[in-house]
């Protein structure tokens, strides 16, 4: 497996959606930049907020596009560009309504699964799939017509902590992804209920 050289966050740009569930994966990349003690900073070569940053002796670039959603992979693929990054050298965050509030869980490669934000990042990165993915419970609605709204939407007292509580653990796992380790990762970020 590749080294992750880069943590992305997708998310909608802009105050009026910051704390909207859709931008789970931008408070991940948020955190970590907080951790480090560095700032993501307004990067128009990347379309986005960038930063690079030092994690358990691994230097990382952050990125949160500041695209829509919808068009994530145009700031995406910018940074492998520009860096000469591979998908495998991704790990993109991002909204799971598949898992509930306080889960996340490390996936490998694999569709979009309706995810307009890795839709996108796909098709940017040349139909590209192997990249690392970082999904983070948001909880489902319940009704398929309710998804737009509800991912548009801030989550509940509750909600809002549990996730926290996931963004934690995601943070703990960090050093062993970066040192390659995905089964270690994995066992204790899946074990979090």
């Amino acid at each position: 497996m590749s080294q992750v050289l880069a943590i992305i966050g997708l998310g909608n740009p802009g105050a009026e959606y910051a704390t909207t569930r859709h931008n789970a994966g931008a408070w991940l990349v948020e955190a970590v930049a907080r951790d480090a003690h560095v700032e993501l900073r307004p990067e128009k070569k990347f379309l986005g907020l960038y930063a690079k940053v030092n994690v358990s002796g691994y230097t990382v670039h952050l990125l949160n596009p500041t695209t829509f959603m919808n068009r994530s992979g145009a700031s995406i693929a910018a940074l492998c560009q520009f860096f000469k990054l591979t998908p495998e050298q991704l790990l993109v965050a991002h909204d799971e309504l598949d898992l509930p509030p306080g889960q996340a869980r490390y996936k490998a490669g694999g569709g979009h699964g309706g995810h307009n934000g890795l839709r996108d990042t796909i098709s940017a990165l040349g139909n590209q799939n192997q990249f690392h993915r970082l999904r983070i419970g948001i909880g489902h609605p319940g009704n398929a017509k309710q998804v737009v709204h509800y991912v548009l939407t801030r989550p509940g007292k509750v909600e809002q902590s549990a996730i926290e509580h996931a963004l934690d653990e995601c943070l703990a796992t960090l050093p062993q992804v970066l040192d390659g380790d995905w089964a270690k990762a994995m066992n204790r970020l899946h074990s979090v209920k």
